[in-house]
């Protein structure tokens, strides 16, 4: 089996990489008949020679490999047909602007693996970026508090090499008596609790946090059923939210009138109430004045949120009454930080930990007849067609959808 690691051609550039030199080595150590190509690239974070020195071969002839391993969707006319590839393309939700390279993908005959649907049986997923997010999601979030209010200055992200060096950063600065909240409790949200407790914010419980006034900054760390109430005021198991999330209605606004800082690290599902709305961020008890939005879902749940920014501009302004985009130093603006690629900023840590877990679950799959199906779950396309499991796809594909 010869794996090759493509180049990323997305704009803007990614850094990140499917398996690192050293995992690499990992891979070829576990399965000694395991081939890795790997592509050049003048934008990756490990450099061409970091993977020569450990072994690898370097080569733009990708024809030679039966498996493709990429972290961006590739450019259509990169597409190499009757391949395997594994990349996040984008699509499952039927993304309208990936319309065309699903389209491509079957035309070429390529067999379509998406790392977002690379799960267990039960459903849960085994590779992801999302702690990564949640880490720099959360730096990025004091970043901003200290810039709306003067307090302290930070370095970008995007400047620091690795998680410790953000955490030391953070540990320089003070942080004033403010009560953080945070949303969700899966990879992202507690990638940001990470950063909270490295930087000895003390954690306090849900009544803590509604009733009591502190002398020290807090935070409190908070699950859907905190923030999510049924309408008939019954109270069920977390799966009942997940099955009737329309027999739900949002009890954030409690936690927004005593919150100065929100950090947005939980998952949305179709149909579940909004956490806050545009009119909620009206009312003259909403306190929060800072948004870290890793979630990043425009005009969604989280109502300031009005447009993704960037690494290059991660922060603006959403002033409440006049639903309106300004300066997030304005003295009546909630500063937004919705970076939608946050793990970009933290390539080489992020990778580490994606090959990780790639090596456990995925590259197995290739040596064992994929004993788990690990593969036939993620395998998205097939003979030109699309396999069964996303034949739901079939309309958007056909443009009807």
């Amino acid at each position: 089996m010869k794996f090759g690691i493509i180049k990323e051609r997305k704009t803007p550039p990614d850094r990140r990489v499917v398996l690192s030199p050293k995992a690499c080595q990992t891979v070829k150590n576990q399965f000694p008949s395991a081939e890795i190509i790997v592509e050049p690239s003048d934008i990756r974070i490990f450099p061409d020679t970091d993977y020569q020195k450990a072994g690898f071969e370097v080569s733009d002839n990708m024809q030679q490999c039966d498996v493709l391993l990429g972290v961006k969707e590739v450019p259509i006319e990169a597409l190499i047909p009757n391949k395997k590839y594994f990349f996040f393309s984008h699509t499952i939700k039927k993304q309208p602007y990936n319309r065309k390279l699903l389209q491509a993908i079957l035309e070429k005959n390529i067999e379509m693996y998406d790392h977002e649907v690379i799960t267990s049986a039960g459903g849960q997923r085994l590779v992801a970026f999302g702690r990564y997010a949640g880490i720099v999601g959360a730096y990025n979030g004091f970043r901003t508090y200290g810039l709306k209010y003067n307090l302290f200055e930070l370095p970008r992200a995007t400047t620091l090499p690795n998680q410790q060096v953000l955490i030391d950063a953070l540990k320089r600065v003070r942080i004033p008596v403010i009560k953080i909240l945070l949303t969700g409790k899966g990879r992202v949200g507690n990638g940001a609790k990470e950063m909270l407790d490295a930087m000895k914010i003390k954690e306090v419980s849900l009544t803590e946090y509604l009733e009591t006034d502190f002398s020290e900054p807090v935070y409190c760390q908070i699950d859907v059923l905190d923030y999510n109430k049924r309408k008939d005021g019954k109270t069920l198991e977390v799966e009942d939210f997940y099955n009737n999330p329309s027999a739900y209605e949002s009890d954030f606004m409690r936690f927004a009138s005593v919150s100065d800082f929100y950090i947005a690290g939980h998952f949305y599902g179709d149909g579940a109430p909004f956490l806050f709305t545009r009119e909620d961020a009206k009312k003259t008890d909403f306190k929060i004045k800072v948004v870290a939005d890793i979630s990043c879902d425009i005009d969604g749940p989280v109502a300031t949120t009005i447009r993704p920014s960037t690494i290059a501009e991660p922060i603006y302004g959403y002033h409440p009454i006049t639903e309106a985009e300004v300066d997030f130093k304005d003295e009546n603006a909630i500063a937004v930080m919705a970076v939608d690629n946050l793990p970009c900023e933290l390539p080489a840590d992020a990778s580490d930990g994606f090959g990780d877990s790639f090596i456990a679950h995925v590259i197995p799959a290739f040596f064992n007849n994929d004993a788990d199906g690990i593969l036939h779950r993620a395998r998205m396309t097939s003979n030109g067609k699309l396999t069964e499991r996303y034949s739901y796809l079939q309309d958007y594909i056909d443009g009807k959808d």
